[in-house]
């Protein structure tokens, strides 16, 4: 059975046009990594959890912000090449990037030495311009950002 995960897609407009709020992975994997290292703010959840519920509690952890259900819009699903399954909602919001704060976690690094690390989930936020955005976010999720500009395009 697939990995499920959802998500919040913030976006605002502005002078330059609409941008979207993308955060980078924490941790020494991602560290020197960037373009196609983006993602939306998302994480996993079980069956037994409501998508949207999922969604904003995990925009909450990774960012330290919060975000209310009502004026969310519906993105869909994408599959990513792994298998897993991204559900995603859109919701005009401006933050502040430099505010954001993520929970941590803990893997074993360097690896193999026995130490026990923690490290923040996100590790900086920031706001780009939808082609930006295409150049910076994980291939899998792109597909969000065409949704986005399409379902404005149309108000």
């Amino acid at each position: 059975m697939a990995k499920l995960s959802a998500g919040l897609l913030l976006f605002r407009r502005g002078a330059a046009g609409v941008e979207v709020f993308l955060v980078h992975p924490g941790g020494p994997i991602w560290k020197k990594k960037d373009l196609g290292a983006w993602s939306l703010p998302k994480g996993e959840y079980d069956r037994t959890e409501e998508p949207l519920r999922a969604a904003l509690r995990e925009f909450t952890e990774e960012t330290g912000f919060h975000a209310e259900p009502g004026h969310v819009i519906p993105l869909g699903e994408l599959k990513q090449p792994s298998g897993k399954i991204i559900t995603a909602w859109a919701l005009e919001k401006d933050v502040d990037p430099t505010l954001a704060k993520s929970n941590l976690f803990a893997m074993e690094w360097p690896p193999n030495s026995g130490k026990l690390q923690e490290f923040p989930e996100v590790d900086r936020a920031e706001w780009f311009p939808l082609a930006r955005a295409r150049e910076k976010i994980v291939e899998g999720q792109a597909g969000f950002l065409s949704k986005v500009a399409e379902i404005l395009e149309e108000r």
